[in-house]
């Protein structure tokens, strides 16, 4: 890192909230330095103000969030006084900036290339001919495979990472001085989450950069992070070089939060040897075609012949990077799709031969906990009415419904005056738990959960482990547990079963498995886990 004095200083900066909000600052008198060839990690759970650090740097606020004091200062100026004119010379061309979810960060009916050369076109760099010949070197630098394919692609024709990388491509196009990275790598799988690291890294170290990288993941951190900075509540806690933060927290709140962080030590859980079969999937397959021209006609074969048994009382993980196929095996189970050969038997039901009311009627024994709960909860509609429809749709009475709506809400840590609420109203963990609730609402025999605490702080993301774990044990549910973080399989799956192109290479129980991992794949996965070794207990 340089000696020199830092290029970005924030300041004792206070940004005030809108009158009714929960506290009256976003951020509170916050100090922070960037230097030159730097890589600062702002680290804190959902709330704690590091994105909004992020968005004052980029002149990005909400409309109802305005600077009260304090002052951001770059290349002489105060970024906070800027008019709008200079805002639009400066970002891209001295400020980048990749966005947390590339999906929805970029057009999605304007091919990669076009929004990449958008960038030089905005700032009048480059004649026609040279911005399409930058944009292919672009794409291969930060590793795009057949850039020439994939300039011409639209965003839904690549993968999370490809989309990434693509993000990235915009944000370094005019070599910026500073990268602001906001949570770039948050629900990709592993390796696609290493290759991102190692790119930012490595493009960082070779063009100097200072990068402003906020996460809530401390494995991310561990790997990147030549300092941290932790927020609580609007306000820097702790700050210090990266070994010290994560080795040495002096301060109560990093502690707590390192503690959160799961590790690839499995707790010691009783067997469920004897207990009864819930859920038998026997040769499941899947292949997905495409529709329209030759060129779009693809295959994809999403699940092989994938089989397995879950007991009462136990969690099977299902473990894979993303196009595994482990999602489609979760839609599968709970027949949201139906498979191309197989079956799938809730106990001595063949849920794949059912149909009509029949299959309206046995869907109750099944029931899924989604990756989004926002996307997944009806916003029009209040809490207590989401969890009572479905029994209602199987012949519960109104009023015994609701009644089990607000028992549910207790038991998963709410409030039973949550039930009149609407889920924009409470915080992604507690959507989280409202999204469990309406899942157990029919008493499922069987739950299947796809990755339903990907996008989760890691000390919320414990809590709806141990609220997952205990529900499981006290109803004796068979869990179907869909991730890609084996740190969180190893907290609660009794064992792993490790997908790879629609197949399962390895399944057995969970500490065997991380301790002795067998299949290469496992053993490539396992390698990939951010912060392995200072974090992960391995």
């Amino acid at each position: 890192m340089s000696e020199a004095g830092p290029i970005l200083s924030i300041e004792a900066l206070t940004l005030a909230l809108p009158a009714g909000a929960d506290r009256p600052y976003a951020i509170e008198e916050v100090t922070l330095a960037l230097h030159p060839g730097q890589i600062l990690c702002i680290v804190g759970e959902s709330g704690s103000g590091k994105s909004m650090c992020a968005s004052a740097l980029m002149g990005l606020l909400p409309k109802a969030v305005r600077p009260l004091s304090g002052r951001i200062m770059f290349e002489g100026r105060d970024l906070l006084t800027l008019p709008p004119g200079e805002w639009r010379a400066l970002r891209g061309q001295r400020l980048g900036m990749i966005f947390q979810e590339p999906m929805t960060a970029l057009n999605p009916v304007i091919r990669i290339g076009e929004q990449i050369a958008e960038t030089f076109e905005a700032h009048g760099r480059l004649t026609p001919a040279e911005r399409r010949e930058r944009v292919i070197e672009l794409a291969r630098e930060v590793g795009l495979p057949d850039p020439e394919r994939i300039v011409k692609s639209y965003p839904h024709q690549l993968s999370g990472g490809q989309r990434q990388r693509a993000m990235i491509a915009m944000a370094l196009a005019l070599e910026p001085s500073i990268l602001v990275a906001d949570e770039p790598t948050t629900a990709l799988d592993v390796t696609t989450q290493a290759q991102i690291i190692k790119l930012i890294r490595d493009i960082q170290q070779r063009r100097g950069m200072a990068v402003m990288f906020i996460t809530h993941d401390f494995g991310v951190v561990s790997d990147i992070a030549d300092r941290v900075a932790v927020m609580e509540k609007g306000r820097v806690v702790e700050e210090g070089p990266v070994a010290d933060v994560l080795e040495r927290p002096q301060h109560p709140y990093t502690q707590r939060l390192l503690a959160a962080v799961p590790n690839l030590i499995p707790p010691v859980r009783p067997s469920v040897e004897g207990e009864p079969i819930a859920c038998s999937v026997v040769g499941l397959t899947k292949t997905y075609r495409g529709t329209g021209s030759l060129a779009s006609r693809r295959e994809v074969a999403a699940a092989k012949g994938v089989s397995f048994d879950i007991r009462r009382g136990e969690t099977l993980g299902l473990v894979g990077e993303s196009g595994s196929g482990k999602s489609t095996i979760g839609r599968l189970v709970i027949r949201l799709t139906d498979p191309d050969a197989g079956t799938v038997r809730l106990g001595e039901l063949d849920f794949t031969g059912t149909e009509g009311s029949a299959l309206r009627a046995a869907r109750k024994h099944v029931q899924m906990v989604f990756q989004d709960p926002f996307a997944s909860l009806n916003p029009r509609r209040r809490v207590g009415q989401i969890i009572a429809d479905g029994p209602i749709a199987h012949g519960v009475p109104a009023a015994q419904a609701h009644a089990k709506a607000e028992e549910l809400l207790a038991l998963v840590g709410l409030e039973p005056s949550a039930a009149r609420r609407y889920p924009h109203e409470f915080s992604g963990g507690q959507r989280q738990r409202i999204g469990i609730a309406r899942a157990l609402a029919l008493d499922p025999d069987v739950l299947v959960a796809d990755e339903p605490v990907s996008a989760l702080d890691v000390s919320v993301q414990a809590q709806v482990l141990e609220l997952l774990e205990g529900l499981k044990t006290r109803l004796r549910l068979a869990m179907l547990f869909i991730t890609h973080d084996l740190n969180v399989a190893a907290q609660v799956c009794d064992r792993i079963a490790v997908m790879r192109q629609g197949e399962i290479v390895e399944l057995r129980p969970t500490a065997e498995l991380l301790a002795r991992p067998e299949h290469p794949y496992t053993q490539a996965l396992l390698a990939a886990i951010p912060g392995r070794g200072r974090l992960t207990g391995s």
